[in-house]
């Protein structure tokens, strides 16, 4: 079998992309994990609230520094080795955190996920532009994303039930079985196809056009919304969703659970219907605000933290999810300001900021919550009030604002790419 970028046989091609889609899934499984789980970790490893979030935040370190060397690598590797890569390192790190006996041991098992699962976005973004008729490209990606937040779904209910049921550590050795088997198929699949095992670069022409996108101003409108929008959401749905609503709403951890997976399957349904309601109506900058303007609005009702029914609060943390999809049009905000050609480092820029967030913000929370805390227990688990609450989450309520401030400030493309306009022009970009 041989696989060609232009003209790969049709069904091997979506067979490829279904496997790796299944290895997107478990990215964004292991990235959501915590929160469903977040009282075994602290009664096992008897941590801090701090010490939680850093334990979270690792993998969000990891793949922050791993989004633009990732899509280096995958041009010059290649996706089928840096996808078997990815897969035996998350089998590695997956293993080690659920058997884990101390919390230190755990931090290196959460590392590892973090950069096992890391290539796995980039990679598949390679493999449907080497696969697939370029025009089907921003649906396909779309596609990916959407299947890959049913890891998301999977870490909210079904994760609470299986940990309850089989325990949390033999949850997670089952998930680094998976990540081998996927990789591992994954690189078979692939196997004789010259270009998805890479081709060499010029380093040089590399990091020219890495600058190229760093020094055009149009890109950091799109990177700071990312990273006050999705660093926020990764903050709160990744970890910290989870304690508030059983100790500041009283809910059972099944109800919370289905919570958590409510706002994943809203950010999953949002990513396709912003998307597309952007691609129909050629605007970007507009829908991403008013989803903005919504997603902060639902913090403040979370910073309230009044008495509610659950009727309501699983509607809020649904369209929550929803409205937080918004930050996925900074891809092609960014995309559509810089040369075609810097696609991937363009996208990537613009990514890397939400994880970066994230990585800070998680334990951040957990050290500011752990400074107002009057001393409750609860079965070996540190309990906060809703003050506490609120003082953890007031910076991210103002990452919450940063991302919607910087949306103001995005470039409106029309859905067209303003840069090669320009060129064709010979003008000016002017504000749309």
């Amino acid at each position: 079998m041989k696989i060609h970028s232009a003209a790969a046989p049709k069904r091997q091609a979506v067979i490829i992309f279904s496997v790796v889609m299944a290895a997107y899934t478990l990215s964004f499984f292991q990235r959501f994990a915590p929160a469903s789980i977040a009282h075994d970790l602290s009664v096992t490893f008897d941590t801090t609230a701090a010490s939680l979030g850093v334990l979270a935040a690792t993998y969000f370190y990891v793949y922050t520094l791993m989004q633009v060397p990732t899509g280096i690598l995958v041009d010059t590797l290649g996706p089928r080795r840096i996808i078997l890569l990815g897969g035996i390192v998350s089998f590695i790190g997956s293993l080690w955190f659920g058997l884990a006996d101390t919390l230190s041991h755990a931090l290196i098992g959460r590392t590892l996920v973090g950069l096992g699962v890391s290539v796995t976005f980039i990679a598949m973004l390679k493999i449907i532009a080497l696969s697939f008729d370029e025009r089907r490209f921003a649906s396909l990606a779309g596609v990916g994303v959407f299947i890959g937040n049913i890891g998301a779904v999977l870490a909210g209910v079904p994760l609470a039930f299986a940990a309850m049921e089989l325990g949390w550590r033999n949850v997670f050795v089952v998930v680094a079985v998976a990540s081998l088997v996927l990789g591992t198929l994954s690189w078979w699949l692939m196997r004789g196809s010259a270009a998805m095992g890479g081709v060499r670069v010029d380093r040089t022409v590399v990091m020219s056009g890495l600058l190229t996108v760093i020094r055009n101003r149009l890109t950091w409108a799109p990177a700071l919304t990312n990273l006050g929008l999705a660093g926020s959401y990764f903050t709160f749905a990744g970890l910290w969703a989870m304690p508030y609503l059983t100790q500041v709403h009283g809910y059972e951890r099944h109800l919370a659970a289905t919570h958590l997976s409510l706002m994943y399957g809203g950010f999953a349904f949002g990513c396709l219907a912003l998307g597309m309601l952007s691609d129909r109506l050629h605007r970007r900058k507009s829908i991403l605000i008013a989803a903005s303007a919504f997603y902060v609005a639902i913090w403040g009702v979370w910073m309230w933290g009044g008495a509610m029914s659950p009727t309501l609060t699983l509607a809020l943390f649904f369209l929550m999810g929803f409205t937080t999809a918004g930050f996925t049009l900074t891809w092609a905000c960014s995309k559509e300001v810089n040369p075609p050609q810097l696609a991937g480092m363009s996208t990537s820029i613009a990514n890397v900021g939400g994880f970066l967030a994230a990585a800070i913000m998680q334990p951040l929370v957990g050290l500011l919550m752990d400074l107002v805390w009057a001393g409750g227990m609860d079965n070996g688990m540190r309990v906060h009030t809703l003050a506490d609450f609120r003082v953890g989450f007031s910076i991210v309520v103002a990452l919450a604002i940063l991302g919607l401030v910087a949306a103001l400030f995005i470039r409106e493309t029309k859905c067209r790419n303003l840069w090669v306009d320009a060129q064709l022009k010979e003008s000016p970009v002017t504000e749309s």
